[in-house]
């Protein structure tokens, strides 16, 4: 039986679609230090590489082996692209778990969440406002690290075409529009770390909980990938299309891999949601 006790009357013009609006529950994130701190550390990743790449000297190949990484000084476009590599695996994890996972168990941390409700917010409102304004966060997330990486990447190696490992280029127009997808798919891989989050977010009252079983799912997740003996059981794991961007940086995209992520992404993404809000529907909420 819930704690709260549910309301049968409502006051004259109470609208449960206007209560806790989206700009509101923005502001309210915006404003924690726990996101401007992500905000500096991604933004802050660009000028590490820089650094990195001005103490080491240019970026060499394994066995003579041009790689992405080898291309990291050729121009903005490569930078970024390079930026995108070596934190998809794991950094851009992170905000997506903190954004999503941290979202409903901070506020019953807080002893807030009953308030929340009480006010009256609908469960199934509250929970769609806090879920939107984590994932916008998450993909705003996403932008900054290379919107930034090309500023500094192109200040620092100049504004030219994406140079493929592989051999030939991209003009500078075409690598930016491909930059965008690659950013709209990590985003989209990203989902199921965000499903995962949410969900522990409205199952436990311990953010770091939380949070930190989402990074551990997915880093388990990346370890079964590697174990080659799933052979194509693999193809189920989110963490097995997690690079197929790149892809979409050749000469000639191709596009089967990404789409098979999508899929794999969005299905457990589905699921996880309707999970958190089904569960949080008969939750009794008593922090």
């Amino acid at each position: 039986m819930s704690t709260l006790v549910e309301r049968t009357e409502v006051a004259s013009g109470y609208r449960a679609g206007r209560t806790l609006p989206l700009r509101v529950e923005l502001v309210r994130q915006l404003k924690r230090r726990r996101t401007l701190v992500m905000g500096g550390i991604l933004a802050a990743l660009p000028f590490v590489l820089l650094i990195a790449f001005a103490i080491g000297g240019t970026p060499d190949g394994n066995d003579d082996r041009i790689t992405l990484m080898s291309t990291a000084t050729s121009s903005g476009a490569n930078f970024a692209a390079v930026n995108l590599f070596v934190s998809a695996g794991f950094l851009l994890v992170v905000p997506v778990a903190l954004f999503c996972g941290d979202t409903v168990a901070s506020e019953a941390s807080w002893s807030s969440l009953r308030y929340l409700l009480a006010a009256p917010v609908p469960r199934a409102r509250l929970l769609w406002s806090k879920l939107v304004v984590g994932l916008g966060l998450s993909l705003a997330a996403m932008i900054l690290l290379p919107v930034t990486a090309l500023a500094v990447g192109s200040a620092a190696y100049g504004w030219g075409p994406l140079q493929i490992p592989t051999g030939g280029s991209l003009a500078p127009g075409t690598a930016a529009q491909r930059l965008v997808v690659v950013v709209a798919y990590i985003f989209v891989s990203q989902l199921v770390t965000a499903g995962l989050a949410f969900w522990l977010s409205t199952k436990t009252d311990a953010p770091l909980g939380a949070v930190g079983g989402a990074v551990g799912l997915t880093i388990v997740g990346n370890v079964l990938d590697a174990v080659t003996a799933l052979d194509h059981w693999r193809d189920f794991l989110p963490a097995h299309w997690q690079f197929a961007w790149a892809d979409a940086v050749q000469a000639t995209p191709e596009w089967s891999g990404m789409i098979q992520g999508t899929a794999v992404s969005v299905t457990y993404a589905l699921v996880l949601f309707a999970l958190a809000f089904r569960g949080f529907a008969r939750k009794d909420v008593v922090s």
